[in-house]
């Protein structure tokens, strides 16, 4: 294979000069402008008067908040799965089905020829940094391994389809890269995710790969089975792949399992690279190191706002954008895009670290906030409380999630119940109640108003957590039917049915007591 890793250096030092020359709200503007004046004779557009749309001002008067509910109903719908001009222009020819994280329905998100098209730029965006970091990269040299969705997609009409965004995307890789991805098309087409990651592992063992990205929880399971492949080769990723050079990882939080990676990446100059994608569109990536925020993507084809938390269930509540966004607030992300998502509500919550040029860290989903009691936790509290918990008590965490449990009788106000699955069980088994005391510790300083509904124990009792053995997550999300990388763990239950569930399978995996 010829290493295509100069031409990549050239385009990265062009895109670095104009990525230095960029200012943030001129360019997100003329992005909105340039969205808006392609849209203009859509449904959509005629609608709201996008012909009269001149600045951010006139647009945030026009076009109201959606949510994926409204514009499905009112807009999507209707004429699914032959959306012509409807909210963008032409017909679109794929539906990104997302599983639904927090609600479990399907929905079938727009992805347009000019989204695929920013996708890219994004990817290149991202390789870009990752030069700039590594200027003795060799990064095409050999292959890059996206650990993705079925590239097995749904005929909903003639020339549109439906499924994973990865497979989608898988599809539409420039025809020169192709020689240079994983998996082949013969092992991507493959829709069972066990079947597949055993076919992908046991194939890459044998494949010069240079770079590896996925959802951060299936990476670290795919791990772990790619380790039980090759049993006499050390537990380490530069032993298992020798000459890969970049882990790109992103869909939930890393902060669970920074611990757990940075083993696997131990003594290699592997560069880790967050990045931060949806289905309705790659909205920012990591342009430095690990934890310090990801760079807004400005120019690819998105335009965002963003909504203090607080203020989403009000009338009419204030938009921001990158003209006037601040440090240390909690937003809700509003995303209008090139697939035809206009004024959309994401459902992430992101808090501002910089601003020029703007970087942002993902707290959490609108929905992942925990306030059964008043309590108001994010998931960004959530998470760091259980990690810094099982840190402390000499393990890390492969997943959790937490649901709040209700007093059945008088006397007890109840509260929290965390299910863990640890790296180590045995070191973290005999010592749940200090885990459990531990994040009720961290909660109370993290946040007042847990701390106030806590206080004296009046409001809400202290915090369970029960153990869940090696593979529950993986067996219930399977059992549920959600399990592959395009499938993300709730990691804030509040439907007592499914927190049920996930205890179930917690004690079926527990062996019997002596």
């Amino acid at each position: 294979m010829i290493d295509a890793t100069p031409l990549l250096r050239l385009y990265a030092r062009q895109r670095l000069r104009r990525l230095a020359r960029q200012r943030p709200a001129e360019t997100q503007e003329r992005q909105l402008l340039r969205l808006v004046r392609r849209a203009e004779e859509t449904r959509f557009g005629r609608d709201h008067g996008f012909a009269r749309i001149l600045s951010v001002r006139d647009f945030q008067e026009r076009v109201p908040i959606r949510r994926y509910e409204a514009m499905w109903a009112d807009y999507w719908r209707p004429a699914f799965p032959v959306l012509t001009d409807i909210s963008w222009p032409g017909t679109i020819p794929y539906f990104a089905a997302s599983s639904g994280t927090t609600t479990g329905r399907t929905k079938y998100i727009p992805v347009s020829h000019a989204m695929l098209r920013a996708n890219t730029r994004a990817a290149f965006d991202l390789l870009t940094h990752h030069i700039a970091n590594r200027p003795e990269s060799r990064v095409f040299g050999g292959r890059s391994f996206m650990l993705g969705g079925s590239t097995d997609l749904v005929a909903e009409a003639p020339g549109i389809h439906s499924g994973d965004l990865s497979g989608i995307a898988a599809r539409a890789v420039p025809g020169w890269l192709r020689g240079r991805t994983f998996p082949p098309p013969d092992l991507a087409l493959l829709a069972d995710w066990g079947r597949k990651v055993e076919a992908m592992g046991r194939r890459s063992l044998a494949e010069d790969i240079r770079a590896l990205g996925g959802t951060t929880s299936w990476l670290l399971l795919f791990l772990d089975r790619l380790a039980e492949m090759a049993p006499d080769r050390p537990r380490t990723l530069r032993a298992l792949y020798p000459r890969l050079e970049l882990l790109v990882y992103g869909g939930v939080s890393f902060a669970p399992y920074r611990a757990a990676f940075e083993r696997w990446v131990a003594g290699a100059p592997i560069d880790l690279r967050e990045v931060y994608p949806a289905s309705e569109g790659f909205l920012a990536l990591a342009d430095r190191g690990v934890g310090e925020g990801l760079r807004v993507l400005l120019d690819t084809g998105l335009f965002l706002e963003f909504v203090p938390v607080e203020e989403l269930g009000a009338a009419a509540p204030r938009r921001f954008w990158i003209a006037n966004v601040g440090t240390g607030v909690n937003y809700a992300v509003v995303l209008s895009s090139c697939a035809g998502a206009w004024a959309y509500l994401l459902g992430d919550t992101v808090r501002f670290v910089d601003l020029d040029p703007p970087r942002l860290l993902v707290t959490g989903r609108t929905s992942y906030m925990l306030s059964a009691f008043g309590e108001h936790l994010i998931g960004e509290e959530i998470e760091r409380a259980v990690t810094e918990a099982a840190e402390a008590v000499g393990t890390a965490v492969t997943d959790f999630a937490v649901g709040p449990v209700f007093a059945q009788g008088t006397g007890t106000p109840g509260g929290h119940l965390y299910v863990v699955e640890f790296a180590d069980p045995a070191a973290a088994g005999p010592r749940l109640a200090e885990v459990a005391a531990r994040i009720d510790g961290r909660l109370s300083a993290l946040n007042d108003d847990y701390r106030a509904h806590r206080a004296g124990g009046f409001g809400m009792d202290a915090p369970r957590v029960e153990l869940a053995p090696p593979g529950t997550f993986a067996a219930w999300m399977r059992a549920r039917g959600k399990l592959g990388g395009q499938n993300k763990v709730p990691r804030v239950i509040t439907d007592a049915d499914l927190l049920a569930s996930l205890r179930r399978a917690a004690a079926e995996r527990r062996p019997p007591p002596v």
